[in-house]
């Protein structure tokens, strides 16, 4: 066997490896770059491993918790409501309507006698006004003749009125007697045979409405008149009503027609100058009266014939 020469051998060498190192371009199928997909029947090659992140992820937000007892809410407010409407469920109750002269001159029809007599007005002509008793009130229907008993102001002196007193039955929380003028109260007459207001849980500082035409005003019982007249109030009841103003000994001659004077029972306000807790009362009581008073209501009143 003749020996070969060593070029010889490095040649063969160079061919053998130049045959097993096939060019990519000769076989494209068999790589394909990462990221970029493999041709039919290529091998497949694994993408180089991407290290972890260093960034921190954000927090997961928290999901509300359902409120108990509420509906789920939909887009736009109240469910099936359109856009920026308030929820019915949020919604405020609104404000109840003030009570009406009319409802409670209804709600006065039927009731009970309570007086034994009968009351003159202004203490002239014949007796002809009674008290009458309903569910938690009393009341009576009679002209109104204006007073200015109390203390002395620019409109209630004696130069305004010859009657005037500066006294009233009930006083003021420091002790003065009561401001006409400012304060809106009812006379009620005197203790006698034919009626006693006292007997009904009713005083100084009782919470009355007066009603007039379609005009309702809150007053207290605030003075105690001759035992056999009836219909009296104060000058600024009478201006709260929008009726004339000049007291009966005035000259101003004659009361106002048709005021009806319902006065709850038990119901007091303390001190008795406190306008907005008389209001505030009034209302509440009024409510009540139409309630146990109307045609759904008259627990205990009877109809008189």
């Amino acid at each position: 066997m003749p020996h070969l020469r060593p070029p010889v051998l490095l040649g063969i060498g160079t061919a053998l490896l130049a045959a097993v190192a096939i060019p990519a371009a000769l076989l494209p199928g068999l790589t394909a770059s990462p990221g970029e997909p493999a041709a039919a029947g290529a091998w497949p090659v694994e993408s180089p491993p991407v290290p972890p992140s260093t960034t921190p992820l954000p927090p997961t937000a928290s999901v509300p918790s359902p409120v108990p007892h509420e509906p789920p809410r939909r887009e736009g407010g109240a469910q099936g409501a359109p856009a920026g409407t308030t929820p019915a469920w949020h919604r405020a109750a609104p404000d109840p309507a003030p009570v009406t002269a009319a409802a409670l001159r209804a709600s006065a029809r039927r009731c009970e006698r309570i007086s034994k007599g009968a009351y003159r007005t202004d203490g002239a002509g014949p007796a002809h006004v009674a008290v009458w008793g309903a569910e938690g009130a009393v009341f009576w229907k009679a002209p109104l003749t204006v007073v200015c008993d109390g203390q002395v102001t620019v409109r209630c002196n004696d130069r305004a009125d010859p009657r005037f007193a500066n006294t009233t039955a009930y006083t003021q929380s420091n002790g003065l007697p009561l401001n006409a003028e400012k304060l809106p109260y009812i006379v009620v007459p005197s203790p006698s045979g034919v009626w006693d207001h006292r007997d009904f849980g009713i005083g100084g500082g009782s919470v009355a409405a007066v009603v007039h035409g379609d005009t309702v005003r809150y007053a207290v019982v605030g003075d105690t008149g001759p035992p056999g007249t009836i219909g009296e109030a104060s000058y600024a009841t009478a201006r709260g009503l929008g009726v004339p103003t000049t007291p009966a000994g005035g000259g101003g001659g004659g009361a106002v027609p048709d005021v009806t004077f319902i006065v709850f029972q038990d119901a007091k306000v303390s001190p008795p100058e406190d306008r907005a807790a008389t209001v505030r009362l009034g209302e509440k009581l009024a409510r009540k009266f139409l309630l146990e008073n109307g045609d759904r209501g008259r627990a205990g009143a009877r109809r008189v014939p």
